[in-house]
């Protein structure tokens, strides 16, 4: 009965509340849990919006797509504050805390592979470090046979006539994608005159807020983990600041950069 919902039970958060074990008895570990634990939160939200929106575009339904889009731009920014709040740790508070977090890392988050997988930037490599859960690991692999965000945008854009080449169309789905020229000038025929393909601008606008606020995201942990570690190798046995610089090169959906210089 509805009557007998109260706010903690229908957040639950005897359980919420309770799934903080911190490892050791440094005072920062509630700090480092507690962030990653609602980062871990945040990113689930982001990927129930991501598939609603890709659901939404794949059926030229954009207008409700836009909403769930700038709520991930929205989301996006508490990911990038909570850099801001792990900031106030120090390399000495840091150094209590890291002997006890084995080969653990944020590199392991699958949630996060799995935003990357739906923005399009896919690696299938990256599923390897989550065969220890194979629900996880068939979750991502099923992910690689599906098109991505992006994909769908092109898609859209051949449905509407614009002529998007047929090996893009048909690319493989779990390689990263490849800047296309004919993808660029498609693109660019839409920022030239926005108000005669408004919903195609505006989508566009939306991919680049989400791309933006994802780098800042990405720019805000490699300065993060800078302050705090400086260059030591990471805890998942990756490079540190040098993997977190590669990474930042790495993007979705070039077209709607490069089209910024064409038109």
């Amino acid at each position: 009965m509805a009557n007998d919902v109260t706010y903690s039970s229908y957040l639950d958060l005897e359980r919420i509340l309770g799934a903080q074990h911190p490892a050791s008895h440094a005072h920062d570990e509630m700090l480092f849990i507690t962030v990653h634990q609602a980062s871990e939160l945040w990113l689930k939200l982001c990927l129930h919006e991501l598939e609603a929106a890709r659901t939404r575009i794949a059926a030229d339904d954009l207008r409700p797509s836009f909403k769930m889009l700038a709520r991930v731009a929205r989301t996006q920014g508490q990911l990038i504050s909570s850099w801001d709040v792990l900031a106030t740790m120090t390399p000495h508070d840091y150094s209590q805390i890291r002997p006890f977090l084995g080969r653990s890392s944020g590199f392991q988050s699958a949630q996060y592979r799995m935003m990357e997988f739906i923005l399009g930037g896919r690696n299938p490599a990256m599923i390897g470090m989550h065969d220890a859960a194979p629900k996880v690991a068939d979750a991502l692999r099923a992910e690689l046979a599906r098109p991505s965000l992006y994909d769908e945008a092109v898609r859209l854009l051949a449905r509407r006539g614009f002529d998007v080449p047929a090996e893009v169309l048909e690319r493989d789905l779990a390689a990263p994608w490849q800047a296309s020229p004919e993808v660029e000038a498609a693109w660019a025929v839409i920022y030239r005159d926005p108000d005669a393909h408004w919903d195609l601008y505006e989508l566009a606008e939306k991919l680049v807020d989400l791309e933006y606020h994802f780098q800042r995201w990405r720019f805000g942990h490699l300065k993060t983990v800078e302050r705090i570690i400086g260059f030591k190798t990471g805890t998942g046995g990756t490079a540190g600041v040098p993997y977190l610089e590669a990474v930042l090169k790495q993007g979705f959906f070039p077209e709607l950069l490069s089209v910024r210089t064409a038109i």
